[in-house]
């Protein structure tokens, strides 16, 4: 099995560093843009079958990718991003920077001491549910020799990628955020992953 990780393309609210998490918040035009160009470098590769978020932004990426192929996609919303609750649509630009907890930073910059605020959901949550997904995918030999598209969010796939490299939550974001349409490979043998290319951007 090979998995090919993709975060979705650009919206409105990446470009004003606004927090989406759950806000279906759609493509914007250089979203697309930057979709059809990796759509176009995966163009030969032989995907057998795509799980997406259901947000708006990672379906309509996933969409652009399938193009003509005639295969299934799967609403997976283990994979979708994780929620800020009452934050969502806040601004973390040094410009318009407009959140109240003085401590919220802590979700990048300390994540085990991050509290989530009200109607949020945990990094350890976000883990759990990425990695039932995870294991469920790994260990089914029905798609062992499958090619599969997964099109997630930036927080999602962190989880994603802390699972596959036991990564704790200290170390949650080590890598960084990948960028719109940075695409990750990765190598499954026997329920084992291995990662062969990790946010590769085609643009």
């Amino acid at each position: 099995m090979r998995l090919y990780i993709i975060r979705h393309g650009e919206t409105e609210w990446n470009v004003k560093r606004r927090f989406q998490g759950r806000s279906d918040i759609p493509l914007n035009e250089e979203g697309r843009r930057l979709a059809r160009i990796t759509a176009d470098a995966l163009k030969d590769v032989p995907f057998t079958r795509i799980y997406t978020s259901p947000l708006k932004r990672a379906y309509e990426t996933a969409m652009i990718i399938k193009g003509e192929r005639d295969i299934p996609v799967m609403i997976e919303p283990r994979i979708v991003e994780i929620s800020f609750g009452e934050y969502e649509g806040l601004c973390c630009g040094k410009e318009h920077y407009n959140i109240p907890d003085p401590e919220f930073m802590n979700f990048f910059d300390k994540p085990e001491a991050y509290k989530p605020p009200k109607g949020a959901e945990g990094i350890e949550e976000l883990k759990a549910r990425t990695a039932d997904f995870l294991q469920e995918i790994v260990h089914n030999k029905d798609m062992e020799n499958d090619t599969i598209l997964v099109s997630t969010h930036g927080a999602a796939l962190r989880g994603l990628l802390s699972n596959i490299n036991h990564i704790g939550i200290k170390d949650f974001w080590k890598g960084g955020v990948h960028k719109n349409c940075a695409v990750t490979i990765v190598d499954v043998k026997n329920g084992q992953t291995v990662i062969i290319e990790e946010g590769k951007t085609y643009y």
